[in-house]
């Protein structure tokens, strides 16, 4: 018997009519939501990202406002955009599509982001705050994991889990959204030498390598009726493969998610609210 398909799909769009709704109780408030995007150099994977936040904000009523820059640009051009959109109050949500190029610093480049503004949840400020289970604003792709979970109505309490990334942008928030939800977390990395046997063990296993070269979650590293997260996505063989093969996993585990079609849609879905939660939060501190 097969495990249950966590549809990325359906749940992002759960989200996206919530989203809608709101956008019209702040437009009927005088509040016009708005999301500014930076895209810095000419890179085709990050102008089509862009583009589809675009479309995604369309769909809902959010108001959008699109910088594009040459990869020559400099660090002090960068923040004087940045600052400029930090001080309109037209402008909700800023977000600094990334990668960027060797001469910007990533760190200091996102860290100048307001926070009231910061909808990726990257600024030192934010995470500091997401520590101490006091963020508004979160990192998307962990905060659509965590919609996943409440959609199927998965409990966290107590649960062993098994989280193999350690990066800001999804290990390590991930992290202190479930620990937050009382759930015993392990986290591993590359050099991590028991992997298979700690995810053997685990109740739910959170993936998001992205290179089949290094890994692969095999079913023979889960237990059964185990969940699975898979957060990676890249190419692999000339299609678009997360860390595991979602056909064969889901023959053991009790709950899985495809790639694509899996996680990938939720990052955008919370992008959607975190910028009407970033519209919120400015219009309780004009008020």
């Amino acid at each position: 018997m097969t495990g249950i398909k966590i549809d990325g799909k359906e749940i992002a769009q759960s989200v996206k009519d919530r989203v809608r709704k709101a956008v019209e109780e702040l437009k009927n408030q005088g509040i016009n939501p708005c999301l500014a995007t930076v895209l810095v150099g000419d890179n085709p994977a990050s102008a089509t990202y862009v583009k589809n936040k675009h479309k995604a904000c369309e769909e809902v009523g959010i108001i959008t406002k699109d910088f594009k820059f040459a990869s020559e640009i400099s660090q002090l051009e960068l923040n004087k955009k940045i600052d400029e959109l930090n001080n309109d109050k037209t402008v909700h949500g800023i977000l600094v599509q990334l990668p960027l190029p060797s001469q910007l610093d990533e760190f200091f480049t996102t860290s100048r982001i307001s926070p009231l503004k910061d909808v990726d949840g990257l600024t030192p400020h934010n995470a500091g705050l997401l520590a101490m289970k006091k963020a508004a604003l979160v990192a998307c792709t962990p905060l659509g994991v965590m919609e996943m979970f409440d959609y199927y109505k998965i409990d966290l309490d107590g649960k062993n889990i098994v989280l193999i990334n350690r990066s800001n942008l999804v290990g390590k928030p991930l992290y202190h959204l479930l620990l937050a939800r009382n759930a015993t977390v392990i986290t591993c990395h590359s050099k991590t030498k028991n992997i298979k046997e700690l995810c053997q063990h685990a109740d739910i296993i959170i993936t998001a390598v992205g290179d089949r070269n290094k890994f692969t979650l095999t079913p023979d590293m889960i237990k059964k009726d185990a969940i699975v997260i898979d957060v990676a996505i890249s190419r692999y063989n000339e299609k678009l493969v997360g860390d595991t093969d979602y056909e064969q996993i889901i023959q053991k585990a009790s709950y899985a998610t495809p790639v694509p079609g899996g996680v990938g849609p939720m990052t955008v879905a919370m992008l959607l609210k975190n910028t009407i939660t970033a519209a919120s939060l400015s219009s309780q501190i004009e008020r």
